[in-house]
């Protein structure tokens, strides 16, 4: 995973809820008991996490950010967006968000690593948790403002690859990742109630291209964090 799919991922989903501009914000988001507006800042705020973890250069836990809901049931954020400013201004934000994971992530070396309670990320990871976040909450976003949002196989392929490899393998990548993610059920599969991701280090790496893992990774550390537990659908 790379940094462009992060841009890409996240400009296809800005895309699309553009078109759900006029529509109600204050609605659930799919399943989630957040509202559309409150999602699409929740995800914002991943990304600007995962870019602040990984540019922190490993530190031990997680950075002192400050982070606020504004109601008792609503996400808490370090990044919030003035609901007056419109939908616009939101997806303004969310795409910055995007654009700085996205830089922090082609900067750092290969060495780098971000503290996760899923595990030590690499800048790979980084980047497959902040497509991850995007497309599933898009998913939650445009479910509860009905319109339609769906994101390409491949590319959900390679996120299962990166973060989910228990997960078999399927044609049909997008419905498999929602699955993985306890979005939807599927045929003989029902839904997960409980999941989670793994941020392990992983070589050959899921990268770029054959000739950069030819060129080949450094030799993965021991790992000092597991992934365990479960995940609130709203992760």
């Amino acid at each position: 995973m790379t940094a462009d799919d992060v841009i890409e991922t996240a400009t296809a989903a800005a895309s699309a809820l553009r078109d759900a501009a006029p529509n109600d914000w204050s609605v659930a988001a799919g399943d989630l008991t957040w509202n559309c507006w409150e999602t699409v800042e929740h995800t914002a705020d991943d990304l600007f996490f995962y870019a602040a973890q990984l540019g922190a250069g490993g530190t031990p836990g997680h950075l002192p950010i400050e982070a606020r809901s504004r109601r008792p049931s609503g996400p808490e954020n370090s990044i919030s967006v003035d609901p007056d400013i419109g939908v616009e201004g939101l997806l303004d934000v969310f795409t910055a968000m995007a654009a700085l994971l996205a830089a922090i992530v082609r900067v750092s070396p290969r060495t780098a690593r971000a503290h996760h309670v899923y595990g030590l990320a690499d800048p790979e990871a980084s980047a497959a948790m902040g497509v991850l976040e995007t497309v599933v909450h898009t998913f939650d976003v445009t479910t509860g403002l009905g319109v339609r949002w769906r994101a390409d196989d491949a590319l959900c392929t390679r996120v299962i690859a990166r973060l989910l490899p228990e997960i078999e393998p399927a044609d049909d990548g997008w419905s498999t990742l929602l699955w993985a993610c306890g979005r939807i059920d599927l045929p003989r599969r029902p839904r997960r109630e409980k999941w989670s991701w793994d941020n392990s280090i992983r070589v050959p790496s899921y990268a770029t291209s054959a000739r950069e893992t030819l060129q080949s990774s450094p030799k993965p550390p021991a790992r000092s964090e597991t992934s365990l537990g479960t995940v609130d659908p709203a992760m």
